[in-house]
């Protein structure tokens, strides 16, 4: 299979030596699942309006009189069908460059990938047209002035915890490797490589992956693209004006922008591409880590491949993705539960809250407005010293029984998590391998 390398932000599949065994192995069902994303794509427009076709036919058996007085929802409804033909025509320029499509030795895209569809591409099913759909939203939230509040309420306490422990003043922060898994549209990535430090978005989507290049890659000013992406939602709208509300992005251009920091995405399953032991100095997890069948196997290859002393910061809920879907397995541990788990595979938990007001790809002028009472953790890897601590008086105290985990706080009735008070000789030492780090060279990771 061909990759394009955009001299920008590079895109590339990351894989250590026994993935990339399997990749080869696997190219042609790779392929095949590439193909089946960009006609997914290909084929957006054509699956909406076979949904607006539904409302018209319906419109066009209703008596006289009554389609009279929907006069200006008929209106409405031809409005929805530019609004959609707009929209794929984005989609056409997302596609432009198909960095991550199969090529042929030129190097040119197949013909297949020319025409849009008119009727179901193979192997392409409702919950893919669900995923091209939801995309559009995406690019809202990440890449426009009107996601500002939705990006304001997830990334910002985390950019702010990372700039706490890292501090620009104490770090050389190109030094500082910031992994983002899950980086959907790649807008966190991009937000902290701006400050300095040097990040890698990790993302299985190929929607996410396309979109993201061509946010990244490909968009030369910002707001050249208008979207629609609440075009589909037919219900709760107070206004008509609401449906076919226009979107316009990218509300900054990386290409005009570019961060002070290293930038990249990378493509793969996180589980299998991250499994070098002390590889990242941070970890950001952003509405990612309930994507998993087990939650555990996320929150052990954390701690793996963080430095001694590197910090897990994450912000979301619990909606366990898997849970209750045909053919999958999940485990859904509660918030009390993952607390025990985290302690238990190894890191401190610095600070820990609930109740963190987000929301996720909302359309704000819609009737019916969900919001999440999100998690927010700060954890950290115990430095060597501290690790060898830890270990002996979990031997001569034998297995301890979890702390107290809520109390409530009468700001906001906020439930915090209490742990791990340290008086003050206890914090002296454990800030020393914290210090040690800032001025060894070997425990910044190399690229």
């Amino acid at each position: 299979m061909s990759y394009a390398v955009p001299s920008m932000f590079p895109l590339h599949p990351k894989m250590d030596e026994q993935v990339a065994r399997a990749f080869s192995a696997n190219e042609d069902e790779e392929e095949q699942h590439i193909q089946k994303v960009q006609n997914a794509f290909l084929y957006y427009g054509a699956y909406a309006c076979k949904r607006l076709r539904r409302t018209l036919d319906y419109l066009d058996s209703l008596p006289a009189d009554d389609q009279r007085l929907l006069s200006k929802y008929r209106a409405h409804l031809d409005c929805v069908h530019t609004c959609i033909d707009r929209n794929q025509a984005v989609i056409r320029q997302i596609l432009r460059e198909r960095l991550l499509y199969p090529a042929d030795g030129s190097g040119s895209p197949t013909s297949e990938a020319d025409s849009e569809f008119v009727e179901p591409p193979a192997h392409v099913r409702h919950g893919d047209m669900d995923q091209a759909q939801s995309t559009l939203k995406l690019i809202a939230r990440d890449w426009s002035t009107d996601g500002a509040l939705e990006r304001e309420q997830s990334y910002k306490p985390i950019i702010d915890s990372i700039t706490e422990y890292y501090k620009p003043s104490e770090y050389e922060l190109n030094e500082i490797k910031i992994l983002v898994p899950g980086a959907g549209l790649g807008r966190l990535t991009y937000e902290l490589a701006c400050l300095g430090y040097s990040c890698e978005g990790n993302e299985f989507s190929y929607f996410m992956l396309i979109a993201s290049n061509f946010v990244l890659n490909l968009c030369d000013y910002e707001n050249k693209y208008v979207l629609y992406p609440w075009v589909h939602q037919y219900v709760n709208n107070l206004r008509r004006e609401d449906q076919v509300a226009a979107v316009r992005f990218p509300d900054v251009c990386p290409l005009k922008n570019p961060p002070k920091g290293n930038i990249e995405m990378a493509a793969g399953d996180f589980l299998e591409v991250y499994k070098t032991p002390h590889s990242y100095n941070c970890v950001a997890t952003c509405f990612f880590i309930d994507c998993a069948n087990n939650v555990i196997d996320f929150i052990r290859t954390i701690y793996k491949i963080l430095v001694p002393g590197g910090i897990w910061v994450n912000l979301g809920p619990l909606l366990y993705h898997y849970s209750d879907v045909n053919g999958q397995n999940s485990i859904e541990p509660t918030y009390e539960d993952l607390c025990i788990i985290i302690e238990s595979v190894g890191f401190v938990i610095e600070c820990s809250r609930s109740g963190i007001h987000t929301k996720y790809a909302q359309n704000p002028s819609s009737m019916k407005q969900s919001e999440y009472q999100s998690l927010f953790w700060v954890c950290r890897k115990p430095g060597p010293y501290e690790e060898q601590c830890g270990k002996m008086n979990s031997k001569s105290k034998g297995s301890k029984e979890p702390h107290d985990l809520i109390m409530r706080e009468d700001n906001d009735m906020e439930e915090v998590i209490i742990v791990n008070q340290y008086d003050d000789a206890n914090a002296n030492a454990i800030e020393t391998p914290q210090n040690e780090t800032e001025t060894n060279d070997a425990a910044t990771p190399q690229t």
